[in-house]
């Protein structure tokens, strides 16, 4: 499994396009996006590595990194983005790939991209 994280419209999706070789609507084949939004369900750790477990299945998951700017005040969000960091990380230990995407620039944090297309 490949593991891609970056910023928000980073050029994430568009990356695994190149990579993979596909177009955008074949990209829901082979990958999941937006992982980040369904660590808030987890209530616990556990719950969480198993949801990391269902998501290695796919060929490509896609997270957008959050928790980088402002310290939002209500507690469930707060929550939801430290669930969303575990999430990342737990992917990331079962990627063979881990690549991070700011700017349309791919950067290999773990594994060998080369494997891919691009």
């Amino acid at each position: 499994m490949m593991f891609v994280t970056g910023p928000l419209f980073a050029g994430k999706r568009d990356y695994v396009c190149r990579a993979l070789g596909c177009t955008r609507e074949e990209l829901a084949a082979r990958a999941v996006w937006d992982v980040q939004d369904l660590a808030a369900d987890a209530p616990d750790a556990g719950a969480l590595a198993a949801l990391a477990d269902r998501l290695a299945g796919y060929e490509v998951v896609i997270a957008t990194e959050v928790g980088g700017g402002v310290v939002p005040v209500d507690a469930r969000e707060r929550a939801a983005r430290e669930a969303a960091g575990r999430l990342a990380c737990l992917l990331a230990q079962r990627a063979e790939t881990v690549v991070r995407v700011v700017c349309g620039l791919p950067q290999t944090l773990k594994g060998d991209s080369s494997c891919w297309s691009i």
